[in-house]
């Protein structure tokens, strides 16, 4: 009966953690669809002056326009390449990171919904939908998306995870081992 209970715990966690990942990808599939049918592209709606606007824009490239100059093609290959490799490395780590460590189980699922998101992306257009713009005046951060916010959380909550984790102390040595 205990162990019966033991997997119903670790199927529960492990339902959490794949329905964070799936509603990252839902929350942020429906907003960049939402933008794109509400929106043109380039179109901008201030929603705190000076500050924050929702604005349409298309990024070729990786974070912050990076290879958005390269062609199609390598942008493909790279970025397909990249993706399963980041794909299969969190989905390496989740598998090896022990249950009781829910921090850092969590933020790996939502990197993964967050780059699962972004995947999307590339294969349906060939491109990431951004549209979240924060600027002070005429200085403008890169815009991003829902995706993008949950890898940088979740990159930032597995960071604190890993600095602060509490290390198990090695064992010490035995009594007959000092004598020797």
């Amino acid at each position: 009966m205990f162990g019966g209970h033991l997997l119903n715990v670790s199927l529960l966690r492990n339902f959490l953690l794949a329905s964070l990942t799936g509603a990252v990808i839902a929350v942020d599939q429906v907003t960049k669809l939402y933008i794109m049918q509400t929106m043109r592209l380039h179109e901008s709606i201030a929603i705190i002056p000076n500050l924050f606007s929702l604005t349409y824009i298309r990024n070729p490239g990786a974070a912050f326009g990076l290879l958005a100059s390269s062609s199609n093609t390598f942008r493909m290959v790279f970025f397909g390449l990249t993706s399963i490799f980041a794909l299969g490395l969190l989905g390496t780590i989740l598998l090896r990171m022990p249950e009781h460590e829910w921090m850092g189980r969590l933020s790996v699922a939502g990197i993964l919904g967050g780059a699962i998101g972004n995947l999307i992306d590339r294969l349906r257009y060939g491109e990431v939908i951004d549209f979240l713009d924060f600027y002070i005046e005429s200085y403008h951060w890169p815009a991003f998306n829902v995706a993008d916010s949950a890898i940088t959380v979740g990159v930032t909550f597995l960071i604190i995870h890993f600095i602060f984790e509490k290390k198990e102390d090695p064992p010490l040595p035995s009594e007959a081992v000092k004598g020797v």
